[in-house]
């Protein structure tokens, strides 16, 4: 039976620093701490590092991950360690240190339900000189707005309503001249004719091959009994001889 004095509870050890190596990686970083040989130390580093790729295979996906562990070592024995490394040694600021807040681009479209790249596209158009180019631009924008509007809406929306609001946004300075074909119905309904048309072909085909599979048989059987009269015929003739 264990002696109960030399149990070590949790609530005893030290505080885990990082928890994917668990606390056989802790308590050898914190015996490399305690070796005073420097080449030694030195040695044990590199094999403490190895163990902590093999347990971590999942860092070698990362870019640098020689690096990372390099980092991790000096983290968790609390920036004490001195040995070595192939890499700049990190410190306990540029480890802690915050990332500056990305610019988050601040962008307030005019019309919401289109949103901003339409409204860019809008403008973009506007300045063109080109006749043709512009008027592929406007015919393009028209056909992304009734698409839009058929995504977010059941019933189906005219070509008028769509050159009215075309003609609101930009002030009547663009008009599409091609209807923009978009389909009304909806994707599940597409789905479901679609599977009806090839249940249809699969069914069509099916029954081609019964039909052709039973004139053969028919043939087949057709042939069988021909001879077997020709043979009944030939076998009578010679028995009444």
């Amino acid at each position: 039976m264990p002696n109960l004095d030399d149990m070590e509870y949790n609530t005893a050890r030290n505080h885990l620093i990082m928890r994917e190596y668990g606390r056989h990686i802790q308590k050898m970083i914190e015996y490399l701490l305690t070796i005073e040989d420097k080449e030694t130390r030195q040695r044990n580093a590199y094999a403490v590092i190895e163990l902590m790729g093999f347990l971590n295979p999942h860092l070698k996906n990362v870019e640098d991950f020689r690096h990372k562990l390099w980092d991790h070592l000096f983290l968790i024995s609390d920036f004490k360690l001195d040995v070595e490394s192939p890499y700049p040694i990190p410190t306990r600021e540029t480890l802690k240190a915050k990332p500056k807040p990305l610019p988050y681009p601040k962008r307030y479209p005019k019309f919401a339900h289109l949103g901003k790249n339409l409204e860019l596209v809008i403008n973009k158009a506007l300045k063109e000189e080109n006749p043709e180019k512009r008027q592929g631009f406007a015919n393009s924008i028209a056909y992304y707005m009734k698409l839009s509007y058929t995504n977010w809406h059941k019933e189906t929306v005219h070509d008028d309503a769509i050159q009215s609001e075309l003609s609101t946004i930009t002030e009547g300075q663009l008009e599409f001249t091609n209807t923009p074909y978009v389909r009304s119905h909806r994707p599940n309904e597409n789905r479901g004719e679609r599977n009806e048309r090839g249940f249809g072909d699969y069914r069509n085909k099916r029954n081609q091959k019964f039909q052709a599979r039973g004139r053969n048989d028919r043939n087949d059987r057709n042939d069988r009994n021909d001879r077997n009269d020709r043979g009944g015929s030939k076998f009578n003739k010679k028995r009444f001889k």
